[in-house]
């Protein structure tokens, strides 16, 4: 790596020349090392935003941010190590509700998860929504929970993929989050690093999230899929419409809610079958049982018999957070003030501007614009009413949460514009979309 500099790696991915491993090893390696600036790396960001990169160059940006840290070492594997993980998405609390399910049936799942990233909320910020819930556990902490309890949720540790972790926080600020190798890269070494047998993702397309179409989500899927399989992990994915936000549910502790009322059996329908159904992947991956059909069986089987509550109270439990809030939904923050934007007319709610509801969530302090800022856990959004549904005049659409009154009537125009009513419905599309397999086929539906 000797003689490479920075300066003509940049030059040459601005000109369209793909990059060598060698040139992304010592770019990485450099900025982990704090010998490469932040201005530097927001500028190779940037030009792979515009330029993209091949699947060999987004295997070596995989491969060198994975080996700037550790990767969890399984001498004597308590089972089946199986995660899942969502590219993002405006309300998606899948991981809290499908890591449970699946651990109650035999898996183990090592969960290393991310924070909020642009208008998307993050399964971490969700979790530090819990009183007392430890985030930061070492490694030897993390292996210990998941034998004994088959799932542990926390943030990378410093020794986990550190050159994600600099670079993840410069993304969300510099107006990189939307790249497919960036995307590709970021996810995978985080999940590749916890010594994984298999990967179920959830890649989302639509206002919501980053993919803006099906066609771009595909894209993604095949890449990561590609990446995962050439560095010897299992993975496929479900791609999932996020044309409105998943469930009610838009912020962190009210998102955390959501996920304990579905596990109780009353959540909504979006939210509990999506979550049953990538539980249920992660089941026949791990080779729980022989058939897709059967582990929705068993999937469902755990929810309905309470031992997937009991399973995420008891991950709470390990990493010190108050299992209490699983029976008293009060324990969970809450905000101090509410507005309720009500429907001016009667009609059919036709669409939900889902990535406004994600920033006006974000605005009111459920994330991040600057990396300084800090989560209001309680803050966020809650619809009233999913597009199609029937709405009366005066009816309560959204209710948005936060603690500041002014910030609160400031979103108040934000809101009223992300509901539109019409006299008929949408054509509703279904939830999943399409399957790309491990042989990188594509299915429709499920």
């Amino acid at each position: 790596m000797i003689g490479i500099q920075t300066v003509d790696i940049l030059q040459h991915k601005r000109d369209g020349i793909e990059l060598s491993a060698e040139e992304i090893e010592a770019f990485v390696q450099g900025y982990t090392l704090g010998r490469i600036p932040d201005y530097q790396a927001s500028a190779l960001a940037m030009a792979v935003v515009l330029r993209g990169m091949t699947t060999e160059e987004t295997t070596a940006l995989t491969t060198a941010m994975l080996r700037s840290g550790v990767t969890m070492s399984w001498p004597s594997p308590p089972g089946p190590l199986i995660d899942k993980h969502s590219t993002g998405g405006v309300g998606d609390k899948t991981s809290l509700v499908a890591a449970p399910i699946a651990a109650a049936c035999g898996l183990f799942i090592p969960m290393i998860a991310g924070r909020g990233l642009g208008h998307t909320g993050g399964t971490l910020d969700k979790m530090g929504a819990i009183p007392g819930l430890r985030l930061r556990m070492s490694l030897d902490e993390v292996q210990q929970t998941v034998r004994r309890g088959g799932l542990a949720i926390v943030g990378p540790t410093e020794e986990i993929a550190p050159a994600d972790r600099r670079l993840f926080a410069l993304r969300d600020v510099t107006a990189t989050v939307d790249s497919v190798p960036l995307i590709a890269a970021s996810i995978l070494s985080k999940k590749l690093a916890e010594g994984i047998d298999g990967l179920v993702l959830d890649v989302k397309f639509g206002d919501g999230a980053f993919m803006g179409d099906i066609h771009s989500a595909h894209s993604l899927a095949q890449t990561m899929i590609a990446v995962a399989r050439g560095l010897g992990c299992r993975a496929h994915a479900v791609l999932t419409d996020m044309s409105q936000p998943l469930g009610f549910a838009v912020g962190n502790s009210l998102e955390v809610a959501e996920s304990i009322e579905t596990l109780k059996g009353r959540g909504p329908r979006d939210v509990e079958s999506l979550s049953l159904e990538l539980a249920a992947r992660m089941i026949w991956m791990g080779g729980v049982t022989e058939s897709l059909e059967l582990a929705r069986v068993r999937a469902r089987s755990a929810l309905t018999s309470g031992a997937a509550l009991q399973r995420f109270q008891s991950v709470i439990d390990a990493q010190g957070g108050d299992p209490r809030v699983c029976d008293d939904l009060r324990r969970l923050p809450q905000a101090s003030q509410q507005l309720v934007i009500h429907a001016p007319r009667e009609g059919r709610l036709l669409s939900i501007a889902c990535r406004q509801i994600g920033r006006t969530a974000m605005r009111l302090g459920a994330g991040r614009r600057v990396i300084e800022d800090r989560i209001d856990p309680g803050a966020g959004v809650v619809l009233h009413k999913k597009a199609g549904d029937l709405v009366m005049e005066g009816e309560p659409l959204l209710s948005a949460y936060g603690h500041d009154e002014g910030l609160l009537a400031d979103c108040r125009d934000a809101l009223e514009a992300a509901v539109e009513i019409a006299r008929e419905g949408p054509a509703l599309q279904p939830l999943i979309r399409g399957v790309v397999g491990d042989d990188d086929a594509f299915a429709e539906g499920t």
